[in-house]
């Protein structure tokens, strides 16, 4: 008996998944820092956990190449897979941003606020990240 809960349990366990999207609208170098030390931080606590960042609006100077004031720790986040970083495609098309302007490995997808509600029915966690 006590193995068929001992079992019961690890599976449970298994199917709790980590998945967290970030929210990112602000132009502040500091939420976008913060961001970086969130998923650094939940990654050496949680190595599997799935991390998504969504970049939209104000924060889109964050996922340019010559703009970024975090550019070589989101390459390195995208490098190691710590995080898929996503930005939205009316926020780039509103600033006339092209996809060579992007940080290599940024995603770009439709729209941000779809992805971060598509995450969330799917069970993801929600964080906002802002100062």
């Amino acid at each position: 008996m006590l193995f068929l809960l001992l079992c019961s349990l690890s599976s449970f366990a298994q199917r709790n998944d980590y998945k967290v999207i970030f929210d990112v609208t602000s132009k502040d170098p500091h939420s976008h820092q913060t961001v970086i030390r969130e998923i650094n931080g939940i990654k050496e606590l949680r190595p599997d956990a799935n991390l998504e960042v969504a970049i939209y609006s104000d924060a889109l100077d964050m996922v340019l190449k010559d703009k970024s004031n975090v550019r070589s720790e989101l390459e390195d986040l995208i490098r190691n897979k710590k995080a898929t970083v996503k930005v939205c495609a009316f926020t780039m098309k509103r600033n006339h941003v092209e996809a060579d302007q992007l940080i290599p490995g940024v995603k770009m997808v439709p729209d941000a606020i779809y992805e971060i509600i598509t995450r969330q029915k799917e069970g993801w966690g929600y964080i906002k990240v802002a100062q």
